[in-house]
């Protein structure tokens, strides 16, 4: 019987852990603390995005969909942009002086799965949530669903069946 050193052992634990996953590149993703901060100074809504490490979704939704330069003038401009890594122990510290993870704001919203997609009013209030890879075309629809304020009397579906 063979015994493999200990330094063997941890380094292939340290290489077995899960690495932070990455939001798409040449978006000014920033943490949903400073995202909510900044968004009520501003009064813009929030486009938050949990990602994890190793979705295949998020990979296909950061290269076919996000490498869009027209998505991501509209979104650039009309929402303060916040990634969330799933899985990240990361702290956040929430308005209140509460500190949790990521992981744990996961949670909170209910996001089970990813990628998801939430929209938030300027004050932290879910809008709505999209789960899944989403097109270009789609990503500019839940655009013209909230910057119209269509959420407020109708349901994301209602408006995908009638946008007017």
């Amino acid at each position: 019987m063979r015994i493999f050193p200990i330094s063997l052992l941890l380094f292939n634990l340290v290489v077995a852990l899960p690495v932070h996953a990455e939001p798409p590149e040449h978006y000014p993703f920033i943490r949903y603390d400073e995202g909510l901060q900044q968004a009520r100074e501003q009064n813009r809504y929030i486009f938050l995005y949990f990602g994890r490490y190793g979705c295949g979704f998020c990979g296909k939704t950061n290269i076919e969909t996000f490498s869009d330069k027209t998505l991501r003038e509209l979104y650039v401009k009309n929402y303060v942009l916040v990634y969330i890594d799933a899985e990240s122990g990361e702290r956040l510290t929430l308005p209140d002086g509460e500190v949790i993870t990521e992981a744990d704001l996961g949670l909170r919203l209910n996001v089970f799965a990813t990628p998801m997609f939430v929209y938030l009013e300027p004050d932290g209030k879910v809008v709505f949530k999209a789960p899944g890879f989403k097109t270009v075309q789609e990503f500019k629809q839940f655009d013209a669903y909230v910057q119209g304020k269509h959420y407020q009397t109708k349901s994301i579906n209602e408006f995908l069946k009638n946008p007017s």
